[in-house]
């Protein structure tokens, strides 16, 4: 016989994955398996709780980040709704046990659950999505500010250009995306500058997520020699715009067409910070290529066979790595992770996994949309699906089963209903209409300012 614990465990599994449309009789294996919540709770506080469980607390805060609001009011607020429903006792609308039920979640187990979930499902994604048998992978990087306090100014300082006071703290992320599903598959935090921060750095904490036969796209500051002979190793292709530093001489190498050759790289004498000498040392002295030419724009790349691989569709096949620069701005942006809003480094690194789990959770629905009405992923707007996911997940918790199954492929059609990429209209200035209000740049500290105006 079950302890109560045990059925409220049962029925919170159940409400959660209600919520996010994670149930059976979908396409793809189910994303959030209870083996997956169990592991994920196993790490979590034994701090005995009535109300404010870690798998309401997990909800709360996903569906806090996905709100326009996203203050804890709101959040508290949509609790408490949720608690009347049901018919159980009303929880208090102060924000306090909240925030400090927060804290206690775990930051790695959490961060492992949102990268997991987009690896499962670019791991079951049908072939017909792959490219020439290839899964897609892009890596690219971003910045995020967050309030000004002492300790993330500590851990995230400010740009140095910017007098004390004046600035904000700034974390630099580097994020590892699926081209085909679009979901994050790994990321990496660090401050905005100093020594081991900068993109190719982070990257290299996450040679491990890639996996043989994958073709990894990325802007040509990842173009140099270890990162393309560490990956050719593991058995994983690249397709870089060139460095620019790096001119392809089309005289020299294996000629394979028009501007289009095989050559031998060199191994330069300086290695990168994020490598140790022995590492260095170990790889290869020579390093073979292909350097291509499409339009004036250079491109590098270890998919050597020209046969195979027409340098044509190499070329057409990276324009598509613009799709990571719209994936980032639609975390930022329609999310809202552009300026985060926790006080403390460790609620800042929460935040920012949370908002990664709840971009891979509205990412596998445009999957198994997809996947249900015969498209793909990248047709359907994200935004479109966040927007009924927002809406319907209060009603999802309350709806029995056969009303449920009826309820949720409403809901993928609806998702696969709203294809992007089809707009036609002119170019626009990047200029805006409405005017700023005329308030003054602050000069000087907030505290002092407040100081004048007392005087």
């Amino acid at each position: 016989m079950k302890s109560p614990e045990q059925i409220l465990r049962s029925v919170q599994f159940q409400q959660f994955k209600k919520s996010f449309l994670q149930i059976q009789g979908l396409p793809f294996p189910e994303i959030l398996s209870p083996k997956t919540l169990t592991q994920f709770l196993k790490c979590c506080s034994a701090k005995r709780e009535r109300i404010f469980t870690p798998l309401v607390i997990l909800k709360a805060f996903l569906l806090q980040v996905l709100s326009e609001d996203g203050s804890c009011k709101h959040t508290v607020a949509r609790v408490l709704v949720e608690r009347l429903q049901k018919g159980a006792t009303p929880n208090t609308v102060n924000t306090g046990p909240y925030c400090k039920a927060r804290l206690r979640l775990p930051l790695t187990p959490l961060k492992k659950l949102a990268t997991e979930i987009g690896q499962e499902l670019r791991e079951h994604l049908p072939a017909q999505w792959n490219w020439k048998g290839h899964r897609l992978v892009i890596v690219d990087g971003t910045t995020v500010t967050m309030p000004d306090t002492q300790v993330n100014q500590e851990c995230f300082p400010q740009q140095n250009n910017q007098k004390p006071g004046l600035g904000f703290p700034i974390a630099r992320i580097v994020v590892l995306t699926s081209m085909d599903a679009g979901t994050i598959i790994d990321y990496v935090i660090a401050p905005y500058q100093g020594k081991g921060t900068g993109e190719t750095s982070l990257f290299s904490q996450m040679f491990d997520s890639l996996n043989p036969g994958d073709i990894l796209m990325a802007d040509r500051y990842y173009c140099t020699y270890a990162i393309i002979a560490i990956l050719k190793l593991k058995g994983v292709n690249v397709l870089f715009q060139n460095h620019a530093q790096r001119k392809p001489d089309f005289s020299c190498g294996q000629k394979l067409s028009v501007k289009d050759h095989l050559i031998e790289w060199k191994k330069p004498q300086r290695r990168p910070v994020w490598l140790s000498d022995s590492q260095y040392k170990d790889l290869p002295d020579i390093l073979q290529v292909r350097e291509l030419s499409i339009n004036g724009i250079n491109y590098t790349t270890t998919l050597i066979d020209a046969k195979k691989y027409n340098r044509k569709e190499l070329a057409e096949l990276y324009r598509a790595r613009w799709t990571v620069e719209l994936d980032i701005r639609t975390i930022k942006t329609y999310m809202g992770m552009e300026i985060l809003r926790c006080k403390s480094p460790d609620m800042v690194e929460k935040e920012i996994a949370v908002h990664f789990l709840a971009y891979n959770l509205i990412r596998a629905n445009l999957a198994r949309a997809a996947k249900q009405f015969g498209k793909t992923p990248r047709q359907l707007s994200f935004k479109s699906a966040m927007q009924l996911l927002t809406q319907a997940s209060m009603t999802l918790i309350n709806l029995p089963i056969k009303s449920l199954n009826v309820f949720s492929l409403a809901l993928l059609r609806a998702m696969a209903s709203t294809p992007i990429g089809h707009q036609k209209r002119k170019n626009q200035p990047r200029a805006i209409k409405r005017r700023p209000k005329p308030f003054p740049l602050l000069t000087m500290p907030r505290n002092n300012a407040c100081q004048l105006i007392d005087l």
